[in-house]
């Protein structure tokens, strides 16, 4: 039996942080030691990061919008100082560059924001943001130099122009503000900046700052944000993998990461950090995937993410942060290109347009497989994160031994005031966990309150993280007294009766337990021990509802499969809340649902489904357990292109090192001179309608380059995936010229490091560059309206 006794939750310090919104905000926003707190509740924000400036500006609001069907609520975005004023006294913020435009847009969608302003950003961005002609100033950058505030100043006045009105205490989105990253040593700098943004006529209820690698940060001035990531390129490429990461697979209190950026740090850290007593546990670049630098490309895989995020939430974080969420691309459009290089002293070699950070949402808004994994967690955050949000940690009586200890269970406690969650983790990027058999938990909460579950000990898969709930509230008076299932999400369905949604896991069976006085109804076994009512459904899926009914009223319970729960989308459509099922994201635009069709056949389903749903190429309706389920229409059979060698031989760039830690560095333009050159032709047939058009390239190189129109759209380091380049904002120069695609070999002597399920394919690649198949591939959209529901 593995037990855990909580402590008591201590009582939140408050009123010792100058942040909060103002008495004549339309909202309240506040925040104490513990969380924040909007309109009086406590609250878990769902922060992913989108770089609207390398992204298109016409294609923002769809892409918002599918960030938002992910369960993200707030949004980050980075200004860079060299985009905004490339030269010297010019300043842009037209075009892809309008801020306020998408500022706008997040209002628009009831988005909230945050506003990473900088002036040194970092974000793999060419001198992590500071324009060229900084370094020709006689002053030194990132201090108060008054010869370098002198520059931010402008720069700073122009960003609180264009957002004026925007902010929280105005009605607009604008929550947050971080000034600098990344800046360890410098505390009166950040608070400097602090202060000169507000001078210049910038408000908002929060003011934070980076603080991993024992920041010091201003006492009580900033809210310190953390990190953490799954693996990491900013390693060098000869440590193989990056193993200090695992430690957030692991429950523990400690916040920091020193990991983080440490190759831009001239010194290790000596600081001691935030003191954690005084500030809620924030994070703001939890990894939503990762970068692919030319001496090093991780591959990160779903359960990756998905298990570090909840391991953070079972660690006691009360801000998910996602860098990136949205993968985008580096401008090309400025003098100079725009990404991180050794050219210009930094420590990594990054592609030149490629941006795409293997993140939930790709770089031209492809869906991967952890944006579902994440959407799941992020239910239960909307659902329960009120109650999660004011719940300490809890830690295990007997816990991990050591960073290698693979023997122990990796599991906690959140909980007050008789109710919590467990939190458990089974997966490990760096090693395969084993299954633990036997396991059974006995949770001592405060008040003297015991909990023993599951009833029978079960065995926890390899690979499994989950989360369980002790003492759920599921309405109508009814409390749930434990579940080895997820909750997932709750919602009335307009007759009144509370339905939560529970998400089984797989390789354990999904049992609710509840009061002896408490009747259920529904496809499942049903026990009465001496203490509880054990109902188990015979088989968790859309037909598994259960109503439970007790003396104070009746509620309702469905336990999804948890491929099901993959798929479950929580919309507010058609007047009332429903719930949708599709292996396709589900937006909610207005009084219309709109999916972006991927998957190979596409479906959605609707709990309670409306009387009549009206929709191009929608088919006829039937039963899918409680759901009601449409099939779609899907992707057209895509004409496809021909491929045409140019130049065969290929020479490989020779091996050179660079930068300030003497890594690989990446192939120059004139080494791609000598590349093996392919001619990629499209039909115009393939791009004769909206949706966006995915060219697929399968290609056997070191690196590769595409072209369209004599333009660099798009390039990349080989390291596994295959290399997806959309084609939709290039279309009629796409299908007028084709694409031209150079590859080059590797340099034997290169030293690079990849994923060892990448490393034959990498080898290989030694001997050959070449274009080994290319396929087009269509994501129409698909737009869906109602009339009336279900009971009418």
């Amino acid at each position: 039996m593995l037990s855990l006794h909580a402590p008591g939750a201590p009582p939140a310090l408050s009123g010792h942080l100058p942040m909060g919104s103002s008495d004549t905000a339309p909202h309240s926003l506040t925040v104490d030691s513990q969380s924040l707190v909007r309109d009086g509740r406590p609250w878990i924000p769902v922060m992913g990061e989108f770089h609207f400036s390398r992204y298109p500006a016409a294609e923002w609001r769809e892409e918002l919008l599918k960030t938002k069907a992910g369960g993200i609520d707030l949004v980050a975005t980075y200004l860079f100082w060299n985009q905004h004023e490339n030269d010297r006294g010019t300043l842009r913020f037209d075009g892809d560059l309008d801020l306020r435009r998408f500022v706008g847009l997040c209002a628009e969608l009831d988005l909230a924001l945050v506003v990473r302003l900088g002036p040194w950003s970092h974000g793999e961005c060419r001198n992590g943001g500071h324009p060229d002609w900084l370094a020709e100033v006689d002053c030194t950058p990132r201090t108060d130099d008054p010869a370098y505030l002198a520059l931010v100043e402008p720069y700073y006045r122009r960003i609180a122009r264009e957002l004026r009105g925007l902010f929280h205490d105005d009605g607009g989105p604008i929550i947050a503000l971080q000034v600098e990253n990344e800046l360890y040593d410098n505390p009166g700098h950040l608070a400097t900046l602090r202060r000169m943004a507000e001078e210049a006529g910038m408000r908002a209820p929060l003011w934070t700052a980076t603080a991993w690698g024992a920041a010091d940060i201003p006492r009580d001035t900033l809210l310190p944000l953390y990190g953490g990531y799954s693996e990491v390129f900013w390693e060098d490429a000869t440590v193989g993998p990056a193993r200090e990461m695992r430690r957030h697979f692991f429950f523990t209190p400690i916040r920091d990461d020193f990991a983080i950026g440490a190759d831009l740090r001239a010194t290790p850290s000596t600081g001691t950090g935030p003191d954690s007593s005084r500030y809620p546990y924030a994070t703001c670049e939890l990894g939503g995937g990762m970068a692919i630098a030319y001496h090093r490309r991780p591959l990160v895989r779903p359960a990756d993410i998905t298990s570090l995020a909840l391991t953070k939430l079972g660690s006691g974080s009360v801000w998910q942060g996602y860098y990136l969420y949205h993968g985008c691309s580096q401008r090309v459009d400025l003098k100079e290109p725009n990404q991180e290089t050794h050219e210009t002293g930094y420590p990594n070699d990054m592609p030149t347009v490629s941006y795409d950070f293997q993140a939930p949402l790709s770089e031209y808004g492809q869906v991967r497989p952890t944006f579902h994994g994440l959407r799941l967690q992020h239910l239960f955050l909307e659902s329960c994160g009120a109650d999660l949000a004011r719940m300490p940690l809890a830690l295990p009586d007997v816990e991990p031994e050591s960073l290698d200890d693979r023997t122990r269970l990796r599991w906690s406690v959140r909980q007050a005031a008789g109710r919590g969650f467990l939190f458990v983790n089974n997966h490990d990027p760096y090693t395969t966990l084993p299954d633990h058999a036997g396991v059974q938990f006995r949770v001592h909460l405060d008040g003297d309150r015991a909990v023993t579950l599951p009833s029978q000990p079960v065995t926890v898969p390899s690979g499994a993280h989950f989360v369980w709930p002790i003492g759920l509230d599921l309405g109508s008076g009814l409390r749930l007294d434990w579940a080895t299932a997820q909750p997932a999400t709750r919602i009335d369905l307009g007759d009144g009766t509370p339905l939560t949604v529970l998400a089984a896991i797989d390789g354990i069976p999904a049992t609710l337990a509840l009061p002896l006085d408490v009747a259920v109804e529904g496809p499942a076994r049903v026990e009465r021990t001496g203490e509880a009512t054990l109902a188990t459904p015979t088989e968790p899926g859309t037909g598994a509802l259960l109503t439970l009914t007790g003396p104070s009223g009746t509620a309702q319970v469905l336990v999804l499969s948890h491929e099901a729960a993959l798929r479950l989308n929580k919309v507010h459509a058609f007047g009332q809340e429903r719930l949708a099922l599709s292996d396709d994201p589900v937006l909610v635009d207005g009084e219309e649902l709109r999916l972006h069709l991927a998957s190979p056949a596409p479906s959605i389903a609707l709990l309670p489904a409306p009387a009549a749903l009206h929709g191009d190429g929608l088919g006829r309706p039937a039963a899918d357990g409680v759901f009601t389920r449409w099939p779609l229409r899907p992707a057209p059979r895509m004409p496809q292109p021909t491929i045409a060698c140019l130049q065969e031989q290929a020479v490989a760039a020779p091996a050179r090192t660079g930068g300030s830690h003497r890594r690989a560095s990446a192939p120059r333009d004139e080494d791609f001179e000598k590349a093996a050159v392919f001619r990629i032709t499209v039909p115009a047939s393939a791009l004769d309608g909206d949706a966006e058009v995915l060219l697929r390239v399968r290609y056997t190189g070191d690196a590769a380059r595409a072209r369209i129109d004599g333009r660099l759209v798009a390039d990349d380091f080989w390291y596994g995936p295959h290399w997806e380049i959309g084609l939709r904002r290039f279309a009629d120069a796409a299908v007028r010229d084709g694409v031209e695609i150079r590859v080059l070999p590797l340099d034997p002597a290169s030293d690079i490091h990849v994923d060892a399920s990448a490393r034959a394919g990498l080898d290989a690649a030694q001997n050959r560059a070449a274009v080994e198949a290319v396929e087009l591939v269509a994501v129409p959209r698909t737009s869906l309206r109602a009339r009336g529901d279900g009971r009418d």
